[in-house]
């Protein structure tokens, strides 16, 4: 029997969106540890550009600049995004927000499914604003994929996330509810 290459599952990419600017803050460490535990069929990119970004102006908005246009094409091609965020001053930081602002106007990126996972039980304020933010946009949210992981000020790395079996259970089960509501078919 012909099977095509068209109907065979393809792999599943998911982009990860830190909102920290920290080298190794506890929410791109947990993002790195996510992308090491990504199941058979699934990678995770980690995109590590926000600090980047120009300030957000709407007149460039059609016309974007190349940084901003590589951020669109990486999620533009995605099944699904996973946000971890601080947070500052009870909100999103600024450089995590500018970088959203550069996708709001972006059609292209509606209905994506997003995991917003916290590093922290104190951080209730960002959480709730990036879940507006984000279901403003026209993402969805995904309550299964958006666990509370507290590894926050506790020096772990990547490394110890995904061998200790009370952090890498959680954050396995958030891709995988994340990767199911892609509604995408694993490869085998």
């Amino acid at each position: 029997m012909f099977n095509s290459i068209d109907s065979a599952p393809r792999m599943i990419i998911l982009i990860a969106l830190s909102g920290s600017l920290r080298r190794d803050s506890a929410n791109t460490t947990l993002l790195r540890a996510a992308c090491a535990l990504a199941p058979a069929g699934v990678r995770i990119v980690l995109y590590e550009g926000v600090g980047e970004l120009p300030f957000f102006n709407p007149d460039s908005e059609s016309d974007p600049p190349p940084a901003v246009r590589e951020l669109r094409g990486l999620l533009g091609a995605a099944d699904g995004i996973i946000v971890a965020s601080p947070e500052y001053a009870h909100g999103v930081p600024g450089a995590f927000k500018n970088a959203l602002d550069w996708l709001v106007g972006c059609a292209e990126l509606g209905s994506k499914p997003v995991a917003l996972i916290n590093t922290s039980a104190r951080a209730l304020h960002a959480q709730a604003a990036l879940a507006e933010i984000v279901t403003t946009m026209g993402w969805t949210v995904i309550a299964a994929a958006s666990p509370l992981i507290a590894v926050a000020n506790k020096g772990f790395d990547a490394a110890r996330m995904v061998a200790d079996p009370a952090l890498a259970g959680p954050l396995l089960a958030a891709i995988e509810a994340l990767v199911l509501a892609t509604g995408t078919e694993l490869a085998p």
